[in-house]
């Protein structure tokens, strides 16, 4: 049985590319790439995978109307997915508990636990702001992974 320490451990392998897939209205899948990690729930402590979307795209609003997401990340041969309900908190989502100095910090977080790296957090952060960035948690209520994983 596969677990979220199963995908944190091919985050370093593809600098945290993951495939994030979403429903459409017309219940089909939404399938991009994106980075993510795996990181503390702001919140609550919980393992969550965290991503960061660009203000005002339609996976946004997929997820604002099924929120639920299946997050797939490999390394050569080897995956893992986690798939579960998601969480936004962004400009355009407000989260109870996140003030903006906060979601600024978390913007980060999020980046760094999918192994980014930045020379200037302050240029970061303004480009995050302009393009209204949300932060997008997966709560992992199944992660499965290929065999020998």
């Amino acid at each position: 049985m596969a677990d979220i320490e199963d995908f944190r451990r091919l985050i370093a392998g593809d600098h945290g590319l993951v495939v994030v897939s979403t429903l459409r209205d017309n219940g089909t899948i939404a399938s991009s790439v994106v980075n993510a990690g795996v990181l503390p729930h702001p919140l609550t402590g919980e393992t969550v995978v965290g991503m960061v979307f660009r203000g005002g795209i339609r996976k946004l609003g997929h997820l604002r109307k099924r929120p639920y997401a299946n997050v797939v990340i490999r390394s050569g041969w080897q995956w893992a997915a986690a798939e579960g309900r998601t969480e936004l908190a962004g400009p355009d989502d407000p989260m109870d508990g996140i003030d903006a100095e906060r979601l600024r910090l978390l913007l980060r977080e999020i980046f760094t636990a999918a192994g980014g790296t930045h020379d200037d957090f302050d240029a970061y952060d303004r480009v995050m702001r302009e393009e209204r960035r949300t932060a997008v948690f997966v709560h992992p209520d199944r992660v499965y992974a290929n065999p020998g994983q």
